[in-house]
Formats: C-alpha cells, sequence, structure tokens
C-alpha cells in the first residue's frame, strides 16, 4: 500500500509548527537510513510513499514527540483538514451540507491512498457511519488522523459539536475501521 506526499507533509508541517523547526530533524534521526534519506529532502504532495514509510514515521512521532501517546494525531489530523481544506482540495467541502461532504468519502479517500476503499452511510439527519475496507496495512496513529480530520472538515461545512467514535480498527484486530460520525447544525 502506498500513502500520497500529502500525509507525510501534513505530518512535517504539523511536528514544525508544534515543535520548531528542529524537531522534524530529530524525529528523523530516530528513523533506519533508508527513510532518512527519503525524507531529509523535498517531499513531494503527489508522490506515492511506501505505507510503511508512514508507519515508521508515525512511531517515531509517537515516541520522539509525544513520550508514547497517541493522543495528539487527532490534532494532527484537525491541522491537516485545515490546510488541505483551504488549499487543493477545497472543492471537497460542502459549506452547510456536512453530508454532502461525508458522502464524498470514497473519492477523497483515492487522493490519499492506493489501496482499499472507503464509503460512508448516512443514518440520520446528523449522523453517519464510515467505514474504510481492504486497506492493505493500517495503524492507530493513521485512524486517529482520520478522525481528527473527518471532525474538523465537518466543522468547515458548518456542523457543531462533532462527534467521531471509531468501532471497529483493523489496527486493533478488527475486520475493518469503522467510524460513527454525529453533529449538531
Amino acid at each position: 500500500m502506498k500513502i500520497k506526499g500529502t500525509v507525510i507533509n501534513a505530518r512535517k508541517e504539523f511536528i514544525k509548527e508544534y515543535f520548531g523547526d528542529g524537531a522534524w530533524e530529530k524525529v528523523l534521526n530516530t528513523l533506519p537510513s533508508p527513510y532518512q534519506d527519503q525524507l531529509k529532502g523535498t517531499i513531494l504532495s503527489s508522490t506515492w510513499y511506501s505505507f510503511e514509510i508512514g508507519e515508521t514515521l508515525d512511531n517515531a512521532i509517537v515516541k520522539v514527540m509525544g513520550g508514547g501517546n497517541l493522543s495528539f494525531f487527532d490534532e494532527l489530523g484537525a491541522v491537516s483538514a485545515r490546510k488541505s481544506l483551504a488549499k487543493e482540495h477545497k472543492s471537497f467541502l460542502s459549506k452547510g451540507d456536512p453530508q454532502g461532504f461525508l458522502k464524498k468519502a470514497g473519492i477523497i479517500y483515492k487522493f490519499y491512498y492506493n489501496t482499499g476503499s472507503r464509503e460512508y452511510k448516512q443514518t440520520g439527519p446528523q449522523s453517519g457511519i464510515m467505514t474504510t475496507f481492504d486497506s492493505e496495512t493500517y495503524s492507530a496513529p493513521d485512524c486517529l488522523t482520520v478522525i481528527g480530520s473527518h471532525k474538523e472538515a465537518l466543522k468547515l461545512c458548518g456542523a457543531k459539536q462533532v462527534n467521531v467514535i471509531e468501532e471497529e480498527c483493523r489496527a486493533k484486530r478488527g475486520k475493518c475501521c469503522r467510524y460513527r460520525l454525529q453533529w449538531s447544525m
């Protein structure tokens, strides 16, 4: 499985913004040499990188910057959503229509991952279930960024009191990654 450079760049920007310029180098220095070489230069947003690089990077971020605590990946996802939905993926937003945004979940997924699929099913006027199927690789930090980015995206669409609960996770021996979303307007 591969991920877009956009995913890696979001992490790089987040680390630099929240922990300072030297923090990114600290994280990179803990990675195996081949990964360091690929991530030290320019990371092209449109280039596909191996999921293993992203997973190894996430583990290094948790260890070096998070003291073992995964929770800040939620914030990383929110920051990533604010940035990407203000620029290159602005057309995905549906102002005043969170359901409209979520109905594009499958299309949006393909911009970031090259295997698997994501679907969304509306369960009520302000709720639904989003499920990721057949992803060849997965990680708990990546799922947390999905939660954070979708919470933020729904807020950008006008939703309030957004709640996203991961009901099932492949990184925790589930058959898929399933998220229950609920909000008010």
